[in-house]
């Protein structure tokens, strides 16, 4: 990094927080039972109303069955001076196959086939297991209950929204380390 220059992190809209997840195609979803928290890395595809996965019965299906409450880390990550990051909260929804999600059932899978080799985490993760119950499909969405973005860059001119930011005083990380040594 240049000398006088930083990391400058502004908070993204809510509409530059949807175009990041229209662009990506996998996430850190977690879920949590019994005050246990679980991360597990997945496949998506966003519509501007739900999150849309397919995979097969395993942790996080009977985790988020018993909690549907449910939160989604997306990164696109250039450098370690320009990155965004994008969090979202919702709820998870199962669309079984049945006469009742047939419609959203059919949604779900004309929209993940539009990234290719969607299917494929959930088969290879299958293929290690020996479990023959766990080979039915499952589709599921998460809707979107709200979410928020930062996106990080080394450019003082897309920081804030190309206003120059604050100067940044020599010394605050130590003030902000050891605030009584310096009272």
């Amino acid at each position: 990094m240049a000398e006088g220059r930083g990391v400058f992190i502004h908070e993204l809209s809510y509409q530059e927080c949807r175009q990041v997840l229209k662009r990506a195609s996998v996430g850190r979803l977690g879920c949590a039972r019994d005050n246990q928290p679980y991360v597990v890395p997945v496949h998506f595809n966003f519509n501007d109303t739900y999150i849309y996965g397919f995979t097969t019965l395993g942790q996080k299906v009977e985790w988020m069955r018993s909690n549907p409450l449910v939160c989604l880390e997306v990164d696109e990550i250039i450098s370690d001076q320009q990155w965004t990051s994008i969090i979202i909260f919702g709820r998870y929804e199962e669309l079984p196959d049945t006469p009742e999600y047939f419609e959203a059932r059919a949604h779900a899978y004309e929209f993940l086939q539009k990234r290719a080799m969607w299917w494929e985490p959930a088969y290879m993760s299958q293929a290690h297991r020996d479990q023959p119950h766990s080979l039915v499909p499952i589709f599921y969405r998460i809707h979107v209950d709200s979410m928020t973005g930062h996106r990080a860059t080394a450019d003082v001119s897309e920081a804030v929204n190309g206003e120059q930011p604050p100067a940044i005083e020599r010394g605050w990380l130590n003030k902000l380390l050891h605030p009584r040594e310096l009272n």
